[in-house]
């Protein structure tokens, strides 16, 4: 049986019927394999459960009820069966911020000025919904301020302290700008009270200094002065100090600041803006250090001074900067290191790790001291950077800044706004999200506050972990087989022990032969048709890795998915699959639901369908004759045309002449014919809802005949003009006397040219014989034939 059991545990994460729902979300609602309405709620926020009784079909098993909103209302789930919970946002103190002035005689207490708004919040969380809110911050005026001034009185020191025994009154005159309400405080520091950080023999252990110096003994940290709004006792106090004086570079300020930040009591904080001026020429110990003096133990981050000094220094390690960035972020305590230019690069790198601080360079002999306060604090007050407290497990937050002339700020960004003046109002957007209920189910509270600033926004979560309709369960109900299960909405929610549908079996009986038999549609087929699981004698059909494909039946023997496709979509896209057979839609029909019963694509431009030479078969024209073709039968490509296809019956029924005048009765009464008696009767394209062709033909005395052609509501009509055209006879004289004029023009053209020929030929010759005639030379020489007779 445990064999048996084993398997069940592994098969359940894929049994199931699925349902639609083609979504992303969907198939993520459906593969969740949810058992109940409260699982369902945790997927995703665009999941529901469907209550409905009888929403189930065969062979689908309870998580099919979980699926995303749209595909429970296409599976016919009644909207108001649907179980789809959700978040909300409420304000429960939402006190306004204040708007304050210093100049008015009425002076409010700090616990009165209001800096942000709303103060407390309940948000109730459904996984995967943010909830957003938004936080507004304004920085009022006149807002007191407690100042401390912790000061590194090491040697190096010497010509610092003389600058600062005046510091009180000045720093209180200068900070009347800012503020009314101003306190200040003094506190020193040098090293801890061991070897190797100060020389531990008698003589040194009461004046540290070489020389005719006159210093005090070493101490780790002493709290001189609370913090008074009283300047001149600051100038007594700090007066009285004198210089002490360690072995290292290295000092113990960070025990000093532990102890300022912890000891609120002693120091007297005000839960107001808070000031640590840390002073130093040097560099810092931290955690780690304190073994090179033999102490291990880390700094536990508590109180423990006694008179005014700090008295575990030789027991505790210096703390780390995480346990400072802490306590200073608890206390609301914001920090400016007025350091030499030396260590500035140092004190940096500790600022960008502490925040809400800032570092300013000390003069030598600290002169400078007021305008680094002043304007450190300028920086620090300029700028409000949002922290919360621990997250609960599986909770996130994510903030918007819109800031100052509507800068907007999103990721680290979104937590911070800067170049605040006083009396600027920013605000900021911040989401909430939970990605699971807390295992202990119940409401959480964080806690959302400005670095520096001692207001906070509580933030109580409550957390939305079932559904309405499981608080009107029933347990052990007689419809969960026996009351074996509690039933609620809709579905069994079995007891331990129990499984199936209707918690009717117990694990123990999950496979047995007479169960597997009733799995079966008749003796020779496989299990629930080897696509399910028979679970307590009962189909529980397969998942697909598509969810919109299912199976379902009482022994999972038919699907959604395996039905004939045309165009390579099932059911031709035009209906759907039922049990692997398509169940078309209205005005389809076929296998394949590719067969319309519209006859609108068949219609022709002359309003017929197919043009009256086909039938319209499943949205396209089948031609009766296998000439035509084309959408619509209007192609003919081995015919005539239609005048010269009709030319004979219109010839031998309209004038009883042409080749088919012995057969007219036989072959040319497939047509209508109207006679007119001339051109004009017949009938024009433009008066006509249905295609029209003019014919023109000649017979064979080359008369001409007019007739139209056209299919009318089926029926073929002809109009043909009644009167032939034919040609008049030839006139024989005029072309006689035509024949004869042309004969003789040509003839005296010919002549003529001729004449033109000679006359130029004559002309040439006679150039010919005047340019030889020019050039002959005659011979005046004595010829012998002839002798004078006087010789």
């Amino acid at each position: 049986s445990h064999v048996h059991e084993s398997l069940f545990i592994v098969c359940v994460c894929v049994w199931g019927g699925g349902g639609g729902g083609g979504s992303l979300k969907g198939s993520e609602c459906i593969k969740a394999n949810a058992q109940s309405c409260g699982e369902c709620i945790q997927v995703a926020e665009t999941c529901g459960w469907c209550a409905a009784e009888k929403f189930l079909t065969e062979g689908q098993s309870k998580s099919a009820r979980c699926d995303d909103l749209e595909s429970l209302k296409k599976r016919n789930c009644a909207v108001t069966t649907i179980e789809n919970p959700r978040g909300s946002v409420n304000i429960n103190k939402n006190k306004p911020v204040t708007n304050r002035n210093k100049d008015v005689a009425e002076k409010l207490k700090p616990e009165q000025i209001t800096q942000i708004q709303p103060q407390k919040l309940t948000l109730t969380l459904r996984s995967g919904e943010p909830q957003t809110f938004e936080l507004k911050f304004k920085r009022a005026e006149d807002y007191p301020i407690d100042l401390y001034y912790l000061m590194d009185l090491s040697f190096s020191m010497k010509d610092d302290l003389e600058n600062v025994k005046n510091l009180g009154t000045d720093l209180m005159r200068e900070m009347q700008e800012i503020t009314s309400d101003f306190r200040i405080g003094f506190g020193s520091f040098v090293e801890k009270t061991v070897m190797p950080y100060i020389s531990t023999t008698p003589a040194r252990l009461i004046n540290p200094c070489t020389g005719n110096q006159n210093c005090t003994s070493p101490f780790s940290y002493k709290n001189v002065l609370n913090l008074t709004d009283k300047g001149d006792e600051f100038n007594r106090l700090v007066s009285q100090q004198q210089i002490s004086g360690n072995l290292d570079s290295p000092e113990g300020g960070f025990d000093a600041i532990m102890q300022v930040a912890v000891c609120e009591n002693q120091i007297g904080w005000r839960n107001v803006t808070r000031l640590l001026v840390f002073s130093t020429d040097a560099g810092f110990h931290f955690a780690g250090d304190g073994k090179l003096g033999g102490i291990v133990l880390p700094n536990d981050g508590r109180c423990h001074l006694e008179n005014n000094m700090y008295t575990m220094s030789h027991y505790y390690d210096y703390p780390s900067i995480a346990h400072l960035v802490q306590k200073l972020s608890d206390h609301n305590i914001q920090t400016i290191f007025a350091v030499t230019e030396e260590f500035q690069p140092v004190y940096k790198e500790l600022k960008n790790l502490i925040p809400k601080s800032a570092v300013g360079t000390l003069s030598s002999n600290s002169s400078n001291v007021i305008k680094l306060i002043i304007d450190a604090y300028n920086s620090l007050s300029s700028e409000v950077i949002l922290e919360n407290g621990r997250l609960p497990d599986g909770v996130s937050m994510n903030y918007k800044s819109i800031c100052k002339n509507g800068v907007e700020g999103t990721g680290d960004n979104g937590r911070k706004c800067s170049n605040i003046s006083i009396g600027d109002e920013v605000s900021f957007k911040i989401s909430i999200e939970s990605k699971k209920c807390p295992s202990h189910g119940k409401a959480e509270i964080i806690k959302i506050k400005p670095l520096g600033f001692t207001e906070e926004v509580e933030v109580v979560l409550n957390f939305i972990c079932n559904c309405q309709c499981a608080a009107k369960g029933k347990p052990n109900s007689e419809m969960c087989h026996e009351g074996n299960g509690t039933f609620e909405c809709g579905s069994c929610k079995c007891n331990d022990g129990r499984i199936g549908r209707l918690c009717e079996c117990s694990k123990d009986e999950v496979r047995t032969e007479d169960l597997d038999a009733n799995c079966r549609k008749d003796n020779g087929t496989d299990i629930c048709s080897n696509t399910g699981d028979c679970v307590c004698g009962t189909c529980e059909c397969k998942k697909r890795e598509i969810p919109t494909e299912i199976y379902t039946g009482k022994y999972c023997e038919c699907d959604n998915f395996n039905c004939d496709r045309s165009n390579n979509k099932l059911c031709g896209g035009h209906g759907r699959c039922d049990c692997r057979k398509c169940v078309c839609d209205a005005n389809y029909t076929g296998s394949a639901c590719d067969c319309s019963l519209e006859t609108a694509t068949c219609l022709a431009k002359n309003g017929q369908i197919c043009n009256g030479r086909g039938t319209c078969d499943c949205g396209s024209c089948k031609c009766t004759n296998p000439k035509f073709q084309g959408p619509t039968c209007e192609i003919c490509p081995t015919c005539p045309g239609v005048c010269a296809e009709h030319k004979d019956c219109v010839q031998c029924r309209g004038f009883e002449a042409g080749e088919k005048k012995d057969t007219c009765q036989d072959e040319c009464n497939y047509f209508q014919l109207i006679k007119v008696k001339d051109r004009d009767k017949l009938p024009q394209p433009t008066d006509q809802s249905f295609p029209l062709t003019h014919c023109k033909e000649r017979d064979a005395n080359d008369c001409w005949f007019y007739y139209t052609y056209a299919i009318r509501n089926e029926t073929k009509e002809v109009y043909v003009v009644e009167t032939l055209e034919c040609p008049a006879g030839p006139d024989i004289i005029p072309i006689v006397a035509g024949v004869v004029a042309g004969i003789v023009l040509i003839g005296l053209a010919l002549l003529l040219i001729w004449k033109l020929l000679m006359i130029i030929h004559d002309r040439r010759e006679f150039a010919k014989f005047e340019k030889e005639k020019m050039n002959a030379k005659w011979d005046t020489v004595s010829r012998v034939l002839f002798v004078s007779p006087l010789k």
